[in-house]
C-alpha cells in the first residue's frame, strides 16, 4: 500500500512540474514573439520611412526598447522622434 501512495505522489509531483514548465515556455514564447515583432516593425519603419524622410536610428537603445516593448515600443519611438 505504501508503494502505491509513493508512486501516486511521484506522478502528482511530476504532473505539477511539467505543468509549470509548459506555462513558462508559453510565456517565453510570447516574449520572444513580441521581441521579433518589435524588431521587424523597427526595420520596416526605417525602410518605409526613408521614402518620406522619417527614420529611426537603429542603435542599442532603440533596439532594446523595440525588443522589450514590441509594437508599443516602436510607436513610442516614432512619437518621441516626431515631438523632439
Amino acid at each position: 500500500m505504501g508503494i502505491i501512495i509513493s508512486f501516486l505522489l511521484v506522478v502528482l509531483v511530476l504532473f505539477f512540474i511539467v505543468r509549470s514548465f509548459s506555462r513558462s515556455f508559453r510565456f517565453i514564447k510570447v516574449v520572444v514573439l513580441n521581441c521579433m515583432l518589435g524588431l521587424v516593425l523597427l526595420i520596416s519603419v526605417n525602410f518605409i520611412g526613408t521614402y518620406y524622410g522619417f527614420t529611426l536610428g537603429i542603435n542599442v537603445i532603440t533596439v532594446i526598447i523595440a525588443g522589450f516593448c514590441g509594437i508599443p515600443g516602436v510607436i513610442f519611438l516614432m512619437v518621441f522622434k516626431l515631438f523632439l
